[in-house]
């Protein structure tokens, strides 16, 4: 009997496997290695990437707008209100923060506050392409 249940089970498996074979992508070996191929690549800071492409202004000559760092960085929270982040042009929300001075509404964008992290997520952002988001946003709420 304990024979019969192996043998039952050796069964299952290998028909599984036939099953299974038929679901295996076409194509040669070449063709599936080429389909598995990574889309991109990684260059660390250090590593000799000459092929790199760089995204966004990192190191770039042309700084930022106001808007255009709150539409790349700025938007996705204060766009919607993610953790009560106040949103654009939501003068009740805006109004206590901006009587606290922008002092203090700069020291949040540079370090954070609640919810929101550091420079907005902005790392490679430069202070004054910073500043000019931060000034756009409270011009937008006045």
């Amino acid at each position: 009997m304990r024979s019969l249940k192996w043998t039952f089970a050796i069964g299952v498996v290998l028909a599984a496997g036939f099953a299974a074979a038929d679901r295996v992508p076409p194509g040669t070996d070449a063709q599936i290695r080429e389909r598995l191929q990574p889309f991109g690549s990684l260059c660390r800071a250090g590593e000799d990437c000459a092929t790199s492409t760089v995204v966004g202004n990192i190191g770039g000559d042309v700084a930022l707008t106001g808007d255009q760092v709150y539409e790349q960085y700025c938007g996705t929270c204060h766009r919607v209100g993610v953790a009560g982040a106040p949103i654009l042009g939501d003068e009740i929300a805006w109004a206590p923060r901006i009587a606290q001075g922008m002092d203090t509404l700069w020291d949040h964008t540079i370090n954070g506050i609640n919810g929101m992290p550091a420079k907005g997520t902005c790392m490679n952002c430069t202070d004054d392409e910073l500043r000019a988001a931060l000034d756009y946003m409270v011009e937008a709420a006045r």
